[in-house]
């Protein structure tokens, strides 16, 4: 099994002395359980119990007294209690709201105990009769496996750090570019990954989407509150994985008879589930960056693999030579969206797209990021760089020089100037290097 980069940010979360219960959020078959028990082998004393069995919540729940439960889960786990470290996961902890108040005395009463809860349905209940204690748990998310994982999980790890560091010398960039391109019609998801590594077989990965596509829809019940809720919920996954990338409306949202307000709930359910995300546009180039609601957002789901599966769009990934022609733009603002994503492990970080606030005016920039606190344009685009109209219509208000243009091209740094005068720099980055975003962010 390959590691991933989330292994090691609980390694930083391990060695800090101010650390609190470790709360691991994300979507169900993101690797929350593998990870956590990969990183259970570094400790003299790992426990690990799942609240879904009846047994697990029993005994959780029998006691508020940490000091006095922690001797029971040795027992119950069929473990001698060794000398050093000692490692809590609990599973499926959504099942017990006595289990989530559990966590702040773990906190308060036994610190020396590392302590990480995870839930699948988490998301969906934490707005319900479940609460987690404030100030006493930390969070961290856990998404689809980025391209650098999925490079080390084939064996090409070596390119790894070259990569993030804006460093692959251009004589690899065809040979990257191509493993990109794979990447982005397989997905992250770690048990498609952790398959193809062993095998090489796209054929074969059929039936684990399908499964990973059944168990979303088999969930709906638990998400949602009500009979019609559930209809809702399960409309937009058997029919919105075709919208991925798309401007849409939430009434009447593909071609169905729901309203806005019952589509909009359900694709809140969804987002809770971190499923998928409804991305707003701004209107802002200067800080802070508000998103307007009133405006129609963009779709983008949790996997592009899932997204290319179900959409029935695998063939033309072959057809297309290049990313940005393939499903009209649509599958590269996925993948693109998707690794934006994995650039952060913080929870409820937001995405948006940029529109302009002028009326009469189409300009729109795909994606907006904060960093330093400027917000920085990101285009998904080829072309020559005067065609990059809204990314110049950006930066003629903006309080910054740096832009960034995402293509199938080799990366590079040009010195661009709009037609109003003002001069910026144009990073010119290959879809492959994404994670090398922060790095050069810094260094401009």
């Amino acid at each position: 099994m390959f590691v991933r980069i989330i292994e090691k940010e609980l390694e930083k979360w391990a060695l800090n002395p101010y650390r609190k219960p470790l709360v691991l959020r994300g979507a169900r078959q993101v690797g929350k359980t593998t990870v956590v028990n990969r990183f259970g082998e570094q400790f003299d004393n790992y426990l690990y119990i799942n609240l879904e069995k009846l047994s697990s919540k029993q005994l959780v729940e029998s006691t508020d007294d940490v000091k006095k439960l922690l001797p029971l889960l040795f027992l119950y786990c069929n473990k001698t209690r060794k000398e050093g470290k000692t490692l809590l996961f609990i599973d499926e902890i959504q099942t017990s709201s006595h289990a989530l108040a559990l966590l702040r005395y773990f906190y308060e009463d036994s610190p020396e105990i590392f302590v990480i809860a995870a839930g699948s349905l988490l998301e969906t209940m934490l707005d319900k009769h479940i609460s987690l204690p404030v100030g006493r748990v930390e969070y961290m998310a856990i998404h689809p496996c980025s391209f650098i994982e999925y490079l080390t999980a084939i064996g090409e790890g070596r390119f790894v750090d070259m990569i993030t560091n804006a460093e692959l010398p251009n004589a690899f960039h065809d040979e990257i570019l191509q493993h990109f391109n794979l990447y982005a019609l397989l997905g992250g998801m770690p048990e498609v990954v952790a398959r193809y590594a062993a095998n090489k077989d796209i054929v074969a990965l059929s039936k684990i989407y399908n499964q990973l596509l059944n168990a979303y829809k088999n969930d709906v019940e638990k998400y949602a509150d009500s009979n019609t809720q559930a209809n809702v919920i399960r409309y937009i996954l058997d029919e919105g994985w075709a919208f991925s990338g798309q401007t849409i409306t939430l009434g009447g949202f593909a071609a169905s008879a729901y309203k806005a307000r019952e589509t909009g709930e359900a694709f809140r359910t969804l987002h809770k589930a971190m499923l998928l995300e409804l991305v707003y546009p701004t209107t802002n180039v200067i800080m802070p960056v508000v998103s307007d609601l009133k405006k129609s957002p963009k779709l983008f789901w949790l996997d592009a693999g899932l997204v290319n599966y179900a959409s029935g769009i695998q063939k033309e990934f072959l057809l297309k030579k290049d990313l940005i022609d393939t499903w009209r733009g649509m599958a590269a603002e996925q993948i693109v969206a998707q690794e934006l994503k994995t650039l952060s492990f913080d929870i409820g970080l937001k995405q948006n797209y940029w529109m302009r606030n002028k009326r009469g005016s189409t300009a729109e920039v795909d994606f907006v990021i904060v960093f330093d606190g400027k917000i920085i344009p990101i285009e998904v685009k080829s072309g020559h760089n005067a065609h990059l109209k809204s990314i110049h219509q950006f930066m003629n208000d903006a309080n910054h020089d740096i832009a960034i243009r995402i293509w199938s091209g080799k990366f590079s740094v040009d010195s661009v100037k709009t037609i109003s005068g003002k001069e910026f720099n144009l990073i010119n980055l290959p879809f492959y290097m994404i994670s090398a975003l922060p790095h050069l962010l810094s260094k401009m």
